[in-house]
């Protein structure tokens, strides 16, 4: 897979085989790739609500136990910010 904007059919195709069921089975080491799966899990945050640590981890939970990994990866590609106690939702695909 080449390192730059994936088209449609190459993000479906990261979602059919790293989140078949829903849930994550490996996160990707391509960086093009781990960002269709970040965003997809940014999309499970409503734009423009404050969370707290423990209801990040909530929702991380339902596509991974290691919810660490998925949190740092979301702060750390822009998909999320974090203040001292709350997390928001800043980046990623908004459905219309």
């Amino acid at each position: 897979m080449p390192e730059g904007p994936l088209t449609e059919r190459e993000r479906q195709e990261v979602l059919r085989s790293h989140m078949p069921d829903g849930r994550i089975t490996a996160i990707p080491v391509r960086r093009p790739a781990r960002l269709v799966l970040l965003d997809q899990v940014a999309r499970a945050f409503e734009p423009g609500v404050r969370y707290s640590e423990a209801e990040v981890n909530a929702v991380l939970r339902g596509f991974s136990a290691n919810v660490s990994v998925l949190r740092r990866g979301l702060l750390d590609e822009g998909f999320l910010e974090c203040d001292r106690t709350r997390y928001w939702r800043c980046g990623g695909t908004v459905e219309v």
